[in-house]
């Protein structure tokens, strides 16, 4: 009996070994956010938002050029991240019947076209998984982690290999407090403090929860300037060099009230580190002196249907298409192109404090 009881705890004590030793060295993405980051996950939902349509995805080398539920022709931003960081494979879908498993160990991707930090975002393309119901699905991973790795190996597997990146906001005030119709009552009766203060205590909530779960490394983006996007500028008729004020002033006050609350953060919660991700001067610096990056275009989509800036109606096969991808910052009326998101992901890995604080990403990965 004593032999067998000293098999069985060396058979533990070596099961135990190995999780940690298959698990020391990965950088695990887990990626929150809207359509800038979703993987596929609106693959799964009957929605308005999707691109799992040609031709999104036409230079997603992995998937052979086919759609696979990215909002751009290539990799996402989060993508790009993840592959700077040594990441062995892009984050899955949550909703992906294959993303199960030990696959998760190499991060999940939760992430929503039309999602928002409040959960009544995104309301008009009927389906879509908010902030909230994202981390409630990050909460089914990190009990799956549990089972993979066993409790303790697994609270320290989340706390020192994940990072845990959230690219959200953008919807909340194009397609919440900013949309047409819809919203005019409520923008009557709400000031924007008012609904900034809203998302802010929302997203502190939601930060917060995350933290319990035992995410300690993070990096949020700040909503990028939104009244510079091509559907922006044609539904209101500009030049190629003017910009919306309005959205871009709401997004300027959230991302002062948000770069506070992540100083917030970094004091009261013990252990973990938040980084700003200052998307919004960092795209505004691409539009303004895109010639200097590469770019001939900065003001049109390269997919789009019609409008004078290309700029009014989704990517379809039936739109038409710029020549060459990597011209253009903007691949449809909303997203990136790839070649823009490797620009914003390389400044964010390896840059300095100007567009990411107070450490970049590589910095984080080693805390």
């Amino acid at each position: 009996m004593a032999t067998a009881l000293v098999f069985l705890l060396l058979c533990s004590l070596a099961g135990a070994a190995a999780n940690d030793a298959s698990t020391a060295n990965i950088t695990a993405s887990f990626v929150f956010g809207d359509s800038l980051v979703d993987a596929g996950n609106n693959n799964f939902l009957q929605t308005l938002s999707k691109a799992d349509i040609r031709p999104n995805g036409i230079d997603f080398t992995a998937s052979g050029g086919e759609p696979t539920g990215r909002f751009t022709n290539g990799r996402t931003i989060a993508d790009i991240v993840g592959e700077g960081l040594g990441t062995p494979n892009f984050a899955q879908p949550f909703l992906a019947p294959n993303t199960t498993g030990r696959v998760i160990l190499n991060g999940v991707n939760y992430a929503s076209g039309g999602g928002g930090i409040l959960n009544g975002t995104g309301q008009i393309f009927v389906n879509r998984l908010g902030l909230d119901i994202q981390i409630d699905y990050f909460n089914i991973t990190r009990k799956e982690v549990d089972k993979i790795l066993g409790i303790s190996q697994a609270k320290l597997y989340f706390m020192k290999n994940a990072i845990i990146s959230l690219t959200i906001g953008s919807n909340d005030f194009l397609n919440n407090y900013l949309l047409p119709l819809v919203s005019a009552g409520e923008r009557y009766t709400e000031s924007p403090d008012s609904f900034v203060d809203q998302l802010i205590n929302s997203l502190r909530a939601q930060l917060t929860r995350l933290y319990s779960l035992d995410a300690r490394k993070f990096v949020v983006a700040n909503v990028g300037p939104i009244g510079c996007i091509p559907y922006q500028r044609s539904i209101n008729k500009l030049s190629q060099t003017e910009c919306v004020s309005l959205p871009n002033e709401l997004a300027s006050n959230y991302n002062g009230r948000l770069r506070t609350l992540l100083t917030e953060l970094n004091q009261n919660l013990s252990g973990a580190k938040f980084c700003l991700a200052d998307v919004y001067d960092l795209v505004y610096e691409i539009i303004n002196n895109y010639q200097t990056y590469g770019f001939k275009s900065a003001s049109s989509a390269c997919c789009g249907n019609e409008g004078q800036l290309a700029g009014l109606l989704p990517c379809t096969p039936a739109s038409t298409m710029c020549e060459n991808r990597s011209d253009y910052v903007f691949w449809d009326s909303y997203h990136p192109s790839e070649a823009a998101n490797i620009i914003i992901g390389k400044f964010l890995v390896d840059g300095d404090t100007k567009y990411i604080s107070p450490i970049n990403l590589r910095q984080l990965k080693e805390l």
